[in-house]
């Protein structure tokens, strides 16, 4: 009929075999979304509940997982939909996958002239007056480094609710740091730069 008519169906076959081809490609991300999905949901590598970190700056619970997509909450209450490809052939730090705790580092630096023990007693007391600090594993303090300015410390503690946020924990205890060292006359410095004239003063103008 279609040859009666004048239709070349060469041509109409040269067509419908682009038109495949541009299906096949266009559904081929779908697919492959679809087959990631389950493929999460059966290795239950990634669970509602989670925290989860796909890079530097997005990180969230998971709320949601369907079979082409899942569903991130971010701390800031932002919900990121992402396609499941990219959980499967991308690293992601799931952040409570067999442990729910969470270590979190708060740096300090101080001055030279500075009592480090009584620095890091100090850091160790404000950390342990957090009701939301797990007293196992201990808070501990170290020394990191010696550096230009000051002495960097490091205040580590473990918490049990990663999915609250580390941010407020983060602020209460660089608050008391900061309290306890005021009080005890403990210095927390700042750049400083010392600039010496060679040659004597320059003439007046």
């Amino acid at each position: 009929s279609l040859s009666m008519v004048g239709i070349d169906i060469t041509a109409l076959s040269v067509f419908s075999g682009a038109l495949a081809v541009g299906l096949g490609l266009g559904l081929q991300k779908i697919a492959s979304n679809y087959v990631s999905g389950f493929i999460i949901l059966l290795d239950r590598s990634i669970r509602i509940g989670n925290l989860v970190g796909l890079d530097a700056t997005t990180s969230g619970i998971v709320t949601q997982i369907t079979a082409r997509y899942t569903v991130l909450r971010t701390l800031s209450g932002t919900e990121v939909i992402i396609p499941n490809e990219y959980l499967v052939s991308n690293i992601v730090r799931n952040e409570s996958f067999t442990d729910s705790r969470l270590r979190v580092v708060v740096p300090v630096q101080v001055a030279y002239g500075t009592d480090l023990e009584q620095a890091m007693r100090l850091m160790v007391e404000a950390a342990q007056a957090q009701p939301r600090v797990l007293a196992d594993p201990a808070p501990q303090a170290l020394l990191a480094l010696f550096a230009d300015s000051g002495i960097n410390l490091e205040l580590g503690f473990w918490i049990g609710d990663p999915q609250e946020g580390t941010g407020g924990i983060r602020s209460a205890i660089n608050l008391a740091i900061w309290r306890g060292f005021r009080e005890q006359g403990i210095e927390i410095p700042f750049p400083q730069r010392e600039v010496r004239l060679i040659g004597g003063s320059p003439p007046v103008a």
